[in-house]
């Protein structure tokens, strides 16, 4: 940081990351465990990648944590909701299948049944 400007651009960085996690009008919620199992298992890896796509396609969701899912061997594990409130769970979830997520569920409504926790 060299100067005010710089400190500016850091806080409007900081904000944009902040304001996707309040609940507004999305299409798509997404909750990302970040128990201590989950954290362990790469879930703050998993909470970023989430941000940073749905930053990066500008799209209409809201992205947050919660603590721990109850099911560490599933780690990380990721709820999304769409706006009727149907839930669909995300297990194993790394950067890679993030980007697949956005891209298929988030973007295009598909889920990908491969990833969710019906196809242990």
């Amino acid at each position: 940081m060299k100067s005010l400007a710089d400190l500016q651009k850091i806080r409007e960085q900081a904000q944009k990351r902040v304001n996707m996690r309040e609940v507004g009008n999305e299409d798509y919620r997404v909750v990302v465990g970040m128990g201590t199992c989950g954290i362990a298992a790469g879930a703050r890896v998993v909470l970023n990648a989430f941000m940073e796509g749905v930053n990066h396609d500008h799209l209409n969701v809201i992205v947050t944590q919660t603590g721990c899912m109850g099911s560490c061997t599933l780690e990380p594990m990721v709820d999304i909701y769409d706006k009727e409130g149907r839930k669909t769970t995300y297990i194993k979830m790394d950067a890679e299948k993030v980007a697949q997520v956005v891209e298929s569920h988030l973007k295009n409504g598909r889920t990908l049944e491969m990833y969710t926790v019906n196809q242990r």
